[in-house]
């Protein structure tokens, strides 16, 4: 075994820092590449009419359920037990993490449930509902799903 000099010390040093700053900029890039975006433009002007859009879309009283089998994805709204008067229907599809996966399927509403044939992979999504009610008030929800193997 050879002796540990300096240049060996300077060596190792350089070495590993060399290793924590190239992981570093590969896990920053990632990131940068993989995130999506802002959700609004400007929070501010988004926080104005946060309270009065959540207490309409209170009122309107819907509720949503969600499941997916044999690919057919299923969302119910629901106004107590009758479905909800739902005038227009968007939905962004997609994982958690990243936008490489987003799509907006189309839904039609079979015996008041709304559905779409989509094929997903296994692992976590989330649905961005958007529904607007016959008289303007758009509702919103976020809903995750989980698809097993």
């Amino acid at each position: 075994m050879g002796e540990l000099t300096g240049k060996h010390v300077l060596g190792i040093t350089v070495g590993a820092f060399s290793i924590i700053i190239g992981v570093n900029v590969v896990m920053a890039v990632k990131a940068v590449s993989t995130f999506p975006g802002l959700e609004v433009d400007n929070g501010y002007v988004a926080s104005q009419s946060f309270d009065a859009d959540r207490k309409a879309q209170e009122a309107l009283g819907w509720k949503l359920t969600h499941g997916y089998a044999n690919g057919r994805l299923g969302i119910d709204i629901r106004k107590g037990a009758e479905a909800a008067p739902v005038t227009t229907l968007d939905v962004l599809l997609g994982r958690t993490t990243e936008a490489s996966e987003d799509t907006n399927p189309v839904f039609v509403r079979q015996n008041g449930v709304w559905v779409s044939d989509v094929q997903l992979n296994p692992g976590k999504w989330m649905m961005m509902i958007k529904a607007k009610a016959p008289d303007g008030t758009v509702f919103r929800q976020r809903l995750d799903l989980f698809v097993g193997k």
